[in-house]
């Protein structure tokens, strides 16, 4: 089977302000399959704001599943990221999906992993993908040797560094922030 690899989603808390973005490069085995793709996604109004990472269906299927955690617990991102944690990691159809989310709101910054981890990452970074240790690096010297810069500058030029070093990632970006 061929193992599709595509993505670099990065989130950014810094100085109040929350983004998160994400390349548009999904690549099968040796080809660039497509170069536009929308890893970010909108809920609640734009209240919350989710990159997801890994198989586009799975990533979906997750989405989908997330979406109606938010709904049942009034919008709480943290409560909703933990109970979705929690069914990916007991259900027999959810255990078997390859993808992993960041989801953020104007105050949290969290990564979904199908082990059932919920985890707030350190120095307010997240990062997911394929090239994530390489725009996680990038954005944590920005944090340091740059913070004069917004979250959603640290994000795209931290995406952009990660671009010009992994072949899984273009420079299509979308980036948001949550509302």
């Amino acid at each position: 089977m061929t193992k599709i690899r595509s993505t670099t989603v990065l989130g950014v808390r810094h100085n109040g302000q929350i983004a998160i973005g994400a390349d548009g490069q999904a690549t099968m085995d040796k080809h660039v399959a497509k170069n536009n793709v929308r890893k970010i996604r909108k809920l609640q109004g734009g209240k919350i704001v989710t990159g997801f990472a890994g198989s586009t269906a799975d990533a979906f299927s997750l989405l989908d599943k997330f979406e109606e955690k938010l709904e049942g617990y009034g919008g709480n991102l943290k409560r909703a990221a933990i109970e979705l944690a929690k069914d990916w990691r007991k259900d027999q159809y959810l255990r078997k999906l390859e993808a992993m989310m960041i989801v953020v709101d104007k105050d949290e910054l969290l990564i979904i992993a199908g082990s059932g981890d919920v985890l707030e990452p350190d120095n307010d970074v997240a990062a997911i993908g394929s090239g994530s240790m390489f725009a996680q690096a990038a954005a944590l010297a920005l944090k340091k040797h740059a913070p004069h810069l917004t979250a959603r500058q640290m994000v795209e030029e931290a995406l952009h560094i990660a671009a010009d070093i992994c072949i899984y990632t273009n420079h299509n970006l979308i980036i948001e922030e949550p509302s």
